[in-house]
């Protein structure tokens, strides 16, 4: 989950931007005016958005962008003369006076690429490399030798016994293997 955390000096615009936020159906996490408490909160949460404005209580947006850590993004929303140009990397700006509709439109994008990230690590986690997918080959045919199973009934056992022992499956592919094999 994204976690959204609202920067902004002044705490009337913060507040305002949450009330933004919200009321669209965006959670917002954090409100806060300092970027040393903005990043305090992100120690905690994994990932996210900082919506911030060019300058904070305690710094500017681009001290704050060198301390992010990499998996949060930042939304800034300033006046365009302020960007110097260009954006460092991983920082959205919006035009101020922020206008309701592009804030929530820019939140749900950048939400929606975050979740796309997520799903992509998580995919990229579960594909096994070649010998895990031999080790688990093996167990499920010693498996369906041994005690006369289908292989779908050897790679459910697999499975079974794999999340309950808190092991991965190829770890338990390779006990049954030690197990069976003596």
């Amino acid at each position: 989950m994204s976690h959204i955390i609202v920067v902004f000096s002044k705490q009337e615009n913060a507040v305002n931007i949450r009330n933004i936020l919200l009321r669209a159906g965006i959670d917002v996490s954090a409100v806060c005016m300092t970027g040393a408490k903005a990043l305090q909160y992100m120690d905690t949460w994994g990932e996210g958005i900082v919506v911030c404005g060019y300058r904070l209580q305690d710094m500017q947006y681009t001290e704050l962008r060198e301390m992010l850590p990499e998996s949060f993004e930042m939304l800034l929303a300033a006046p365009p003369d302020r960007w110097m140009d260009s954006l460092p990397p991983g920082v959205v700006g919006l035009p101020s006076p922020v206008k309701v509709h592009d804030l929530v439109n820019t939140v749900e994008m950048m939400l929606q690429a975050a979740a796309r990230r997520r799903k992509k690590r998580r995919e990229s986690v579960r594909e096994r490399s070649g010998s895990e997918k031999e080790i688990i080959s093996q167990a499920k045919a010693l498996l369906m030798e041994r005690n006369h199973m289908s292989e779908e009934e050897a790679h459910r056992y697999l499975q079974k016994s794999s999340m309950e022992s808190g092991t991965t499956m190829p770890e338990m592919a390779q006990m049954v293997l030690m197990i069976l094999d003596k």
